[in-house]
């Protein structure tokens, strides 16, 4: 179950059965009816659960700050001056804004046009909305995107879409900075706990070498990864780190299960920052 100081298990237990009682609504929705469900379901659920951690949860300034500079440090390696970037699920954009102030032009790409940092915008700030996997920019025109425990929360079909056309945004050689949880050390939504897999709003974790596979398929070329531990970033090599992913998923769920309780083995895989660069070619099914 999944740890909650603030909560009952009673209402942990009610968010589980409301989350994944809607997020089967979700899976089950035709590729016409998700763009409308999105953002309905997750308002049922708000409702539903006034208790859920996204209503209730202060976060200070100080944890802000925290968030947005860690995440800066991470994007300073692949933006400039001249950087046009955009964001695909911004959220209130606050790292946007924050990234606008170091790159050309920034564009955030959300379904909600509710910016709560909408005061604060800056001139070479655009935001875009979008109807949850299209990306409304001009072909060939972004250098680097980005999005940040966005991929987990689509459809596996619409996210195969968003990558066609954030394969078609992107320059030649442009790149898509892409971070979400790695499901062999999940599931990291509300079926902690409950289920072997996730069952609530991560409609799919995935592994690095699934995405890795996701992404060439989508028309990306060299896809790189990285991690962090105590603090620092660095490039893992490719090769190895997905041989082991595909050794892994092929063992018993008692070997597979001992490793992954290995702390290196947890901070290794824990989370999937992929780093996709965009190829010469031009990806099938890409949006007019």
């Amino acid at each position: 179950m999944v740890a909650d100081s603030q909560r009952s298990p009673e209402q942990i237990r009610e968010q589980y059965e409301v989350e994944k009682a809607l997020a089967a609504r979700l899976r089950g929705g035709t590729a016409d009816e998700r763009k409308q469900l999105y953002g309905k379901l997750y308002d049922e659920m708000y409702q539903r659960l006034p208790h859920h951690p996204q209503l209730t949860r202060k976060v200070s300034a100080e944890e802000t700050e925290s968030t947005i500079s860690g995440q800066l440090r991470f994007l300073s390696r692949f933006i400039g001056n001249d950087t046009t970037y955009l964001e695909v699920g911004p959220g209130d954009c606050a790292l946007t804004l924050e990234v606008a102030r170091h790159v050309r032009k920034a564009i955030g790409v959300d379904v909600s046009a509710e910016v709560t940092a909408s005061d604060h915008r800056r001139s070479n700030f655009e935001l875009k909305l979008s109807d949850g996997t299209s990306i409304p920019v001009p072909a060939g025109s972004i250098d680097v995107a980005y999005s940040n425990q966005l991929m987990e929360h689509l459809h596996p079909d619409d996210a195969r879409t968003q990558l066609v056309n954030l394969s078609r945004a992107l320059k030649v050689g442009g790149l898509y900075v892409c971070v979400t949880p790695n499901r062999l050390t999940g599931p990291h939504d509300i079926s902690l706990g409950f289920d072997a897999v996730a069952t609530g709003f991560h409609l799919r974790e995935y592994t690095n070498a699934e995405l890795f596979d996701l992404f060439r398929e989508c028309g990306f070329g060299r896809v790189k990864i990285y991690n962090s531990i105590r603090g620092r970033t660095f490039r893992v090599p490719t090769g190895p780190l997905l041989a082991f992913e595909r050794w892994l998923v092929r063992q018993s769920p008692q070997r597979q299960g001992a490793l992954l309780r290995q702390p290196l083995v947890r901070k290794l895989l824990n989370n999937c920052r992929l780093v996709a660069v965009k190829s010469g070619g031009v990806a099938a099914g890409a949006a007019p």
